[in-house]
C-alpha cells in the first residue's frame, strides 16, 4: 500500500512539473516570435492628414500669435512655421475693404502659399447699407459681386459672411474651467453697463446705427442681396457661406436674428437653390440653440449647402440663453459622431476648430490677446487641431 501511494504521489509531481514547463516554453515563445499582423488594427490606415476628398483643417491667419508678437501670417514665415508644425496646411482670413482686388487677393495667396499655406476662405463685411436696407445698399451689393469675381479669378474658394441685426457680444463673459483655464460665457439676463447703469442684456437699446428690425424686414433684406449675389458666386466657382447667429440670442438689442434658429438657416438655403448658397455649419451654436448637431448636419450636408465648418463644444444651461464654451473635448457635443458625419457625407471643404479656451502659458506670452473673454491662443489652438486630427483620422478608420 505504501509503495502505491508514494508511487501516484511521484507521478502527481511530474504530470504539474510537466505542465508548468509547457506552459513556460509557451509563454518563451509567444514572447520570441513577433504576433501576425492583423490588417487594421496593426497600422494606422491612411489617410493620416488631409487630402482631396477628406475634410481639411485650418487655422486663421493672422490669430493666436502664430507670428512673433501676434503678427499676422501674410508674409511671415515664422508664423507659417508655427501652423505648419501643428499639420496645418490651410488658413482662413480676410482680404481687406472691399470692393477686393485680383491682383491684391492673388498677392495674398501667392504669399501664403510660397510658405506652405492654402487660403480656402476669406471673411466679407463692410455692407450694411444692404443688410439694414440703406440708401446706397445697391452700391454694396455692386461691391461684394465684384470682390466675388475677384475671389474666384485668384482661386479663392468660399467667402464668409454675417448677415446681423445686432451681434449679441454684450452677453459674453469670462468663466473659469478646469484648473483655472478661460472658458467663455454667454447670459442673455447678464446684467451690463448702460450709459452707467447696469442693465439686463436682453434689455439693451438699439444702437443708433443699427436700429431695430424684424425678421421680416430682415428676411427681405437678405432676399434681395442674395438674388443678386448667388448667380455671380456661382459664375466665379464661389460658394458663400453665412455664419448663423454666434450668440443665437432670440432680440439683440430690440432686433430679431434670422439665423438665430436651425429654421432660418434652412430657410436661407431655399431662396436662391444653388452650392453656393451654403452656411458655415458651427456645431457649438447648432447645441447653443439645443439641437442636435450630427443630425442638423446630415440635413445640410446631404444637400450640399455646407461651405464651411467651425467645430467647438459647449455645455447649454438653457437653449439660445444661457451656455458656456468650453474645450473641445469635455462639452456636450458628441464631436467624434459630428466628424463621421462630415466624413460620411462626403464634405471635403475647411474645418476650423475655433475658440481655443485661455491656458495659462498662452496669457503669459507677450502681446498676448484673446478675440473673446476666456479665450486663448496659440497652445489652445494646438490642443484643437490634435483632438480635431484624431476625430478625423478614427472618421475616415472607421
Amino acid at each position: 500500500m505504501d509503495t502505491d501511494v508514494d508511487s501516484n504521489v511521484d507521478s502527481n509531481v511530474d504530470s504539474r512539473l510537466s505542465r508548468r514547463k509547457l506552459m513556460q516554453a509557451a509563454g518563451v515563445a509567444a514572447l520570441a516570435v513577433p504576433a501576425a499582423p492583423t490588417g487594421r488594427a496593426a497600422t494606422m490606415p491612411e489617410p493620416h492628414f488631409e487630402g482631396k476628398d477628406t475634410p481639411k483643417i485650418c487655422l486663421e491667419a493672422g490669430a493666436g500669435g502664430f507670428g512673433r508678437g501676434g503678427s499676422p501670417v501674410g508674409g511671415d514665415e515664422e508664423a507659417a512655421r508655427r501652423i505648419k508644425q501643428l499639420g496645418v496646411d490651410h488658413v482662413i482670413g480676410s482680404a481687406g475693404q472691399i470692393p477686393w482686388d485680383e491682383a491684391r487677393l492673388k498677392d495674398q495667396i501667392d504669399r501664403l502659399k510660397a510658405n506652405g499655406l492654402a487660403l480656402g476662405n476669406c471673411m466679407i463685411a463692410g455692407f450694411n447699407n444692404a443688410i439694414y436696407a440703406k440708401p446706397g445698399r445697391d452700391e454694396d451689393i455692386a461691391k461684394v459681386i465684384q470682390s466675388v469675381k475677384a475671389a474666384g479669378k485668384a482661386g479663392l474658394p468660399v467667402v464668409e459672411y454675417n448677415w446681423y441685426a445686432h451681434r449679441a457680444m454684450e452677453g459674453y463673459f469670462e468663466e473659469t474651467g478646469r484648473a483655472g483655464a478661460g472658458w467663455t460665457g454667454f447670459d442673455f439676463e447678464r446684467q451690463v453697463d448702460n450709459n452707467g447703469t447696469k442693465t439686463a442684456f436682453k434689455d439693451l437699446p438699439p444702437l443708433p446705427a443699427e436700429g431695430a428690425h424684424t425678421l421680416d424686414e430682415m428676411w427681405a433684406n437678405i432676399t434681395y442681396f442674395l438674388k443678386a449675389v448667388i448667380p455671380e458666386a456661382e459664375k466665379a466657382g464661389v460658394r458663400m457661406a453665412l455664419h448663423p447667429n454666434d450668440p443665437p440670442a432670440p432680440i439683440s438689442r430690440g432686433s430679431q436674428q434670422i439665423m438665430g434658429s436651425v429654421e432660418g438657416w434652412k430657410k436661407l438655403i431655399e431662396i436662391v437653390k444653388s452650392p453656393s448658397n451654403g452656411i458655415t455649419f458651427d456645431c457649438g451654436v447648432t447645441r447653443e440653440m439645443g439641437h442636435d448637431p450630427v443630425e442638423v448636419c446630415r440635413y445640410f450636408a446631404s444637400r450640399d449647402r455646407i461651405n464651411h465648418v467651425h467645430f467647438r463644444n459647449v455645455k447649454v444651461q438653457k437653449p439660445y440663453e444661457r451656455y458656456s464654451e468650453v474645450f473641445i473635448d469635455e462639452g456636450e457635443n458628441n464631436m467624434f459622431a459630428v466628424m463621421k458625419e462630415l466624413v460620411k457625407q462626403k464634405y471635403t471643404r475647411l474645418i476650423y476648430p475655433e475658440h481655443p479656451r485661455g491656458l495659462d502659458y498662452d496669457r503669459a506670452q507677450p502681446n498676448f490677446r484673446s478675440q473673446y473673454p476666456g479665450g486663448g491662443g496659440y497652445a489652445a489652438y494646438a490642443f484643437n487641431v490634435g483632438y480635431a486630427r484624431a476625430m478625423m483620422q478614427a472618421a475616415l478608420s472607421a
